[in-house]
């Protein structure tokens, strides 16, 4: 290499063409046709020629006479057809150097400018040959094939953020703009760009389109959606998210609708036991219209019979079948304030498979012996036919109570079993729920529900009682179920019912997560030496199996193993995690919703505990948690009362912001 030489590299995908004006040792100094000087390793160089300069003919001349060279080099480039050489030389997949690829495009008598133009041909389109300094290898015909659809899936893409940019630029001060069918690819897009964020696999797309447009992806591009129609206001985004349909497929509804007409009317047949005899009744919420269980008292003189009945459906939907294929995607029924999406189609959960008054239904029922100081003597579960004669509601239950001698013994009953929980270490967490609903006409209405009132408590433990015998029966007769259990909490900070407030939010969040299993465990949370939950067999997937797994002991079907119960709880715990945080969600979202009108309210809130530079805070009319900034000169405490001034809330991007009063 010697000075005047006339030399190439490549510096950021272009090739430069330059001069060299010192070389030492590997080291050389160039000057390039953009007239600016440069210093390289010679390793560097893509391409060298015996073409020189006199560097005595001054900076600008040289820069004219290198960009002279580089015009002349890129002229030749149309001479070259690259894909008619790929099509002649591919079959021989062998490199072929820079000398020969010049010779076979310039036949006659070829120089430095036709080598330089061949490689730069080369450099800027490698669809059919790789590109080295000195040598091209042609690529397969698979791989130009491939090449070829990925250049058309870039000119695709840059042309939908092009068209699309523009297009909703366009619009984005109009009231009720119209989307074009071909703009609904773009429409499509955004929406997934909005749902599953850097997950979904147009991402870079939307957020290209977005950038063209001058939306800002975080704060404009659901209202952007919303004014086209694509959402609504307040739009559920998390059933899109999760994939959760409100509606049954058609295959399911016409399975349900045979099913339905082809049931047989529930006779005794010698496997039930009949039940229509005893004064059974349902306690649920007021707008419940799924009844699955149902209770009866007897007293007996000496002792009580107690009858937990739990609607068998496992009668009518069988191990494996469209309607159980369905269930078990679903996992669970969900409850939001403004919407319920059933695990079971309606005409099941609500009428065949309820336990409707006055209608006759099959049950899985468990009656317990109970002597006058609550301690149970014995039990039974039997297939049964039983005809609730009462549907209550818990407002109805709180009426009577003191006065209706059937709920005056069951809430003996109840409280009993509670604290006879309570002395073996059960865990009992007392607080509020907040219940909040979304009317036909769009009003929220948020009100707190005593979940010690005495029908819910009668309820809950009677539930409580039901599950754990359904567990030792099982248990008894070495069957596979999901059982739950629990460690102990990491901390006790009181005992039996002695909790205030926040005591009993804090222990909540001490306790040992649940963990399910096919072997019965301590549930120490409860206080249970085995537990299941069987008693909601037409809301959630877990008590329908466990449920069928009673039935398989009661001779009604053939038990699940172990196996099979383990591989239930694994394809279960997905759309179960789903479940739980679209409900939990969804309260708050319309919570929040709420609270957007009362911005500059105040609230009674408790300190839990200090962060690094806030206080986690509970605001105790609607338990909802949130996050304090610690004031200057101000130092509080756990448990300390304070007021708190509602400052900012916006629902839909789940913000809530609150300030000392």
């Amino acid at each position: 290499m010697e000075q005047g030489s006339i030399v190439e590299y490549i510096d950021r995908q272009k090739i430069i063409c330059s001069v060299v004006l010192e070389v030492k040792n590997q080291r050389l100094r160039l000057l390039t046709e953009t007239n600016r000087e440069v210093n390289l390793s010679s390793r560097r160089l893509s391409h060298t020629c015996n073409m020189r300069l006199d560097l005595s003919m001054g900076r600008h001349k040289m820069v004219d006479a290198l960009k002279e060279i580089a015009a002349r080099r890129n002229s030749l480039i149309s001479n070259i057809d690259i894909k008619e050489l790929w099509e002649i030389l591919n079959t021989e997949q062998e490199w072929i150097d820079l000398k020969t690829m010049t010779g076979f495009c310039f036949p006659d008598t070829p120089n430095c400018d036709h080598e330089s133009s061949v490689q730069r041909a080369f450099f800027h389109n490698k669809l059919y040959f790789k590109f080295n300094y000195d040598g091209f290898f042609p690529n397969t015909q698979e791989s130009v094939e491939q090449k070829i659809a990925q250049e058309k899936e870039v000119a695709r893409r840059n042309r939908m953020v092009q068209e699309g940019g523009d297009w909703l630029a366009g619009i984005i001060n109009e009231d009720h703009p119209a989307i074009p069918d071909d703009k609904m690819e773009i429409v499509n897009l955004l929406k997934s760009f909005y749902l599953f964020e850097k997950e979904s696999e147009n991402y870079d797309l939307g957020k290209g389109v977005l950038a063209r447009a001058g939306i800002d992806p975080d704060e404009g591009i659901f209202k952007i959606l919303a004014k086209l129609g694509v959402f609504d206001e307040n739009e559920n985004t998390d059933l899109l998210r999760y994939n959760i349909s409100p509606d049954f497929p058609e295959t399911v509804l016409d399975f349900t609708a045979e099913r339905i007409r082809s049931a047989h009317p529930i006779t005794d047949a010698g496997q039930r036991k009949d039940l229509t005899m005893l004064s059974t009744m349902t306690i649920d919420g007021q707008s419940t219209l799924d009844f699955d269980d149902a209770i009866s008292i007897e007293d007996l003189g000496d002792h009580y019979r107690l009858g937990i009945h739990i609607v068998d459906v496992g009668h009518f939907v069988k191990k494996g079948d469209p309607i159980d294929r369905e269930a078990i995607d679903r996992a669970s029924s969900i409850y939001m304030p403004d919407q319920k999406i059933p695990m079971l189609p309606t005409r099941l959960a609500e009428d065949l498979c309820s336990l409707k008054a006055g209608e006759l239904r099959p049950a899985i029922s468990t009656l317990v012996n109970i002597n006058q100081s609550g301690d149970i003597i014995d039990y039974e579960i039997h297939p049964s036919m039983i005809k609730v004669e009462h549907q209550l509601t818990y407002y109805d239950v709180n009426t009577i109570g003191d006065d209706d001698q059937r709920i005056i013994i069951l809430r003996d009953i109840a409280e009993k079993f509670r604290q006879k929980r309570l002395a073996t270490g059960a865990v009992q967490i007392t607080l509020p729920d907040i219940n909040v609903w979304v009317g036909n006409n769009g009003e929220i209405t948020v009100n707190r529900i005593n979940r010690e009132s005495p029908s819910r408590m009668l309820v809950s433990e009677i539930m409580i009682m039901a599950n754990w015998l359904m567990a030792k029966f099982l248990a008894k007769h070495n069957i596979p179920a999901i059982y739950r259990a629990q460690k102990g909490p990491r901390e006790r900070l009181y005992k039996g019912l002695e909790g205030n407030l926040f005591q009993n939010c804090m222990q909540r969040k001490m306790l040992s997560r649940f963990v399910l299993g096919t072997e019965p465990e301590n549930h120490s949370g409860l206080g249970l030496d085995a537990y299941v939950t069987a008693t909601s067999p037409i809301r959630k997937y877990f008590d329908l199996a466990t449920q069928r797994q009673i039935r398989a002991v009661l001779g009604l079907e053939a038990p699940s193993t172990s196996e099979e119960i383990d591989h239930m709880i694994q394809i279960l715990e997905l759309p179960m995690s789903h479940v739980m945080k679209l409900q939990q969600r969804r309260h708050r979202y319309w919570l929040l919703k709420y609270l957007e009108k009362r911005i500059g309210q105040k609230e009674e809130a408790i300190v839990l505990y200090k962060k690094r530079s806030t206080y986690q805070i509970l605001i105790s009319e609607y338990m909802i948690e949130q996050d304090l900034p610690a004031s200057s000169g101000i130092n509080l405490h756990p448990e300390d009362l304070i007021q708190v001034t509602i400052q900012h809330v916006n629902a839909r991007k789940d913000v809530l912001s609150v300030f000392m009063s």
